[in-house]
């Protein structure tokens, strides 16, 4: 189960829309995704999407919480917090900021953006210790590239296996070169009744956490929020499926297909 909600995380960073005149969200947008581990309901997610102001900068912000809960919190703690603000006008972030405590593993750091100088400043809480990160003007955080997508492309066009590539920050790590495949169309049946969803793979590196490079699918809905609706990932141990359980304040109607 660990890094539960990094895997969220890129759920929540692959939620596409179309650049169509509609916008995909707006302030007050609220979803909730339910976590399953095996047989296990491991955990709950949710994300809640507000106005700010960064520096007299108007922004969103958007707060990403994850916790394991019931039985599975006996055997692996996850109590996680995630947060960005970013342009309301371009989607490019300002700050993050990533509190985790996944079993005893846990981070606590902020990133501040500076484009002027084209570098980012890493401050981790627990150690006090700073990092300049050099970046470019199109750089999107975990969470913001969630939102970035969901104004800007289009799939009408988009032919099976088709990719877009994006540059990441969210880590001392540096920046991560993330790509994600078009996998076609399909309707998945979910607690709110059939769903027509666009179906992508998330390209991951392989190691601790996944099986392996491409054990990761997503499906969002086809409509004007694009929103996640469900992942499917392989793990090194075990798999993992989470399901978006609940949702308020969406900008467009979501579409069921009602037969």
């Amino acid at each position: 189960m660990k890094k539960i909600c990094i895997l969220l995380c890129i759920l929540f960073s692959t939620s596409l829309s179309a650049q169509n005149g509609h916008s995909a969200f707006k302030p007050g947008e609220w979803l909730k995704f339910r976590i399953h581990y095996g047989f296990l309901n491991a955990s709950y997610a949710t994300l809640n999407l507000t106005s700010d102001k960064v520096d007299s900068i108007p922004v969103y912000h958007v707060v990403g919480k994850g916790k394991t809960t019931g039985f599975a919190s006996i055997f692996f703690k996850v109590d996680d917090t995630f947060e960005s603000y970013f342009d309301k006008k371009d989607g490019r972030p300002y700050r993050f900021i990533r509190k985790t405590n996944e079993g005893g593993y846990t981070k606590d750091i902020e990133i501040d953006f500076y484009y002027d100088e084209k570098k980012a400043i890493l401050k981790d809480n627990e150690s006090g210790e700073e990092l300049d990160i050099e970046v470019h003007n199109r750089i999107q955080d975990l969470l913001s590239a969630s939102y970035y997508l969901r104004d800007r492309y289009q799939f009408d066009d988009f032919t099976e296996g088709q990719s877009i590539n994006m540059d990441m920050l969210f880590d001392d790590d540096g920046v991560f070169k993330f790509r994600l495949k078009y996998l076609g169309k399909e309707v998945l049946r979910t607690k709110f009744g059939k769903v027509e969803c666009l179906k992508f793979r998330p390209l991951v590196q392989s190691g601790r956490v996944f099986k392996e490079k491409e054990s990761l699918t997503l499906w969002v809905s086809n409509d004007l929020n694009k929103i996640p609706i469900r992942i499917k990932a392989d793990l090194a141990i075990g798999s993992l499926k989470a399901d978006l359980d609940a949702f308020n304040g969406l900008k467009n109607q979501f579409k069921i297909i009602m037969n």
